[in-house]
């Protein structure tokens, strides 16, 4: 019988074809407005190291003056050279690296390619395996290098494009800041997990580039090349220049943690507050006790990447469907209260209620079914014109098959929902009427 009502049902919505037409286009703009706007709250609010996230950590220490100046509950969202320094050679967890931008200039050395300001970030070898970074060429530095500080690099695969052509980098010589690097490695376009947490603080942001260049830390500090994002100091700095800056109360470095097992948040968040209280013992944190220790998720929300005003235009976009469903519901009454006469027959020859609930749930599906594929088409169309107002914007409106199918089940669940009520009203005809009356 299912087959048979499809067809009846396929059958009515070309019988009154702008009614028809009137009530996808209600559902399907419906759909597409919600199902647009979900889609890039997904993308922004994604997981972007499914399985690692919960074990990587962001330690957080409070070195403000406690004279009421900044009452921000949160501690600096950035660690000072001495403490990073310090929590990182500690070695407590399983992989750590120190992390701050810079933005050097490449020269390609050759007449044809200028010079070029670079996006990049000073790291340390660990930060390739927490990030399960890929390499289309080489690979990451040796601990050695890390150690040492030597002069190289990994470059993303477009600059290395730009700057050696079609030739095989790894090896090779390339000026970063006036010094020369030797490259290691290449890292494929799309090698950072997104939405990028580690370049929150003062970096391109969730959705910006990827980096250009990546360095080794220790080559960084050797070469004294200037951070490049947010440097907050609460004393003033005891000399002036890069060497200052190391030994000052400023903060301008993230450090990123990976241990064995998410449970080992709570030995790894006591040893912080251990080196806090030693730190209180030798003069500094005059503020009381306010250390914390963020893993991926809670560092993204306390970072706002997904903003309250993205989650509310979500919530109003559903709001939007739910208005269509109304109006739906309304066509619904409207196209199926022009039936009486057909259902007073069908029940006088012997239908029963159910077999006529059954007939017209399954034709408000068939709406829905077809609303869903233009909401589909009007879906990608949000998308594409959401991904031409920015870079970052392009990062994010994009479907996936998960996407895809939730927009053709939202489609088809509002559909019948919206048909509940014109069905039931259908069913309620009462035959010895609709017989006299015709």
């Amino acid at each position: 019988m299912f087959a048979y009502y499809l067809g009846l049902g396929l059958l009515h919505l070309r019988r009154n074809p702008a009614l028809t037409a009137l009530m996808v286009a209600t559902l399907a703009i419906g759909v597409a407005a919600s199902m647009a706007t979900m889609t890039v709250l997904r993308a922004m609010a994604g997981d972007p190291l499914p399985g690692k996230s919960d074990r990587l950590f962001v330690p957080l220490v409070d070195l403000r003056p406690d004279d009421g100046s900044d009452p921000d509950p949160e501690p600096p969202t950035q660690l000072s050279y001495r403490d990073a320094v310090a929590l990182q050679v500690a070695r407590r967890g399983v992989r750590q690296s120190i992390l701050y931008g810079i933005g050097p200039v490449i020269d390609p050395g050759r007449p044809d390619r200028p010079p070029f300001f670079a996006q990049g970030v000073a790291v340390q070898r660990d930060f390739f395996a927490m990030l399960d970074v890929r390499f289309a060429r080489g690979g990451p530095w040796s601990w050695d290098d890390d150690t040492r500080g030597a002069r190289v690099a990994v470059l993303r695969a477009s600059i290395a494009a730009r700057v050696f052509g079609d030739v095989d980098p790894v090896g090779k010589t390339v000026r970063i800041a006036s010094h020369d690097f030797v490259v290691v490695g290449v890292v494929p376009e799309g090698w950072a997990p997104l939405p990028r947490f580690y370049r929150l603080i003062g970096g391109p942001g969730a959705f910006g580039n990827e980096e250009d260049v990546l360095v080794p830390f220790a080559t960084a500090l050797e070469l004294q090349l200037d951070p490049e994002g947010q440097i907050s100091c609460y004393t003033d700095p005891t000399s002036s220049g890069f060497e200052g800056l190391r030994q000052s109360e400023c903060v301008w470095l993230q450090l990123f943690v990976e241990l064995g097992a998410a449970k080992d948040a709570a030995g790894y968040r006591d040893f912080v507050g251990g080196y806090v209280a030693e730190q209180r013992r030798l003069g500094r944190f005059p503020k009381k006790d306010n250390h914390r220790l963020h893993d991926v998720a809670s560092w993204m929300d306390l970072n706002q990447v997904v903003s309250k005003d993205r989650r509310l235009q979500t919530y109003l976009a559903f709001g939007f469907l739910l208005v269509c469903l109304v109006n739906t519901i309304g066509l619904l009454l409207a196209k199926f209260s022009a039936r009486h006469g057909e259902i007073g027959v069908r029940r006088a020859l012997g239908a029963t209620r159910r077999a006529v609930f059954q007939q017209y749930l399954i034709e408000s599906g068939v709406v829905g079914l077809v609303g869903g594929v233009a909401g589909v088409g009007l879906t990608f169309g949000c998308l594409w014109l959401l991904g031409r107002q920015s870079e970052e914007a392009a990062m994010v409106a994009h479907m996936d098959w998960t996407m895809l199918g939730a927009t053709l089940m939202v489609a088809l669940a509002a559909s019948l929902l919206a048909g509940l009520l014109p069905t039931w009203r259908a069913c309620q005809v009462q035959p010895a009427l609709q017989l006299k009356s015709q």
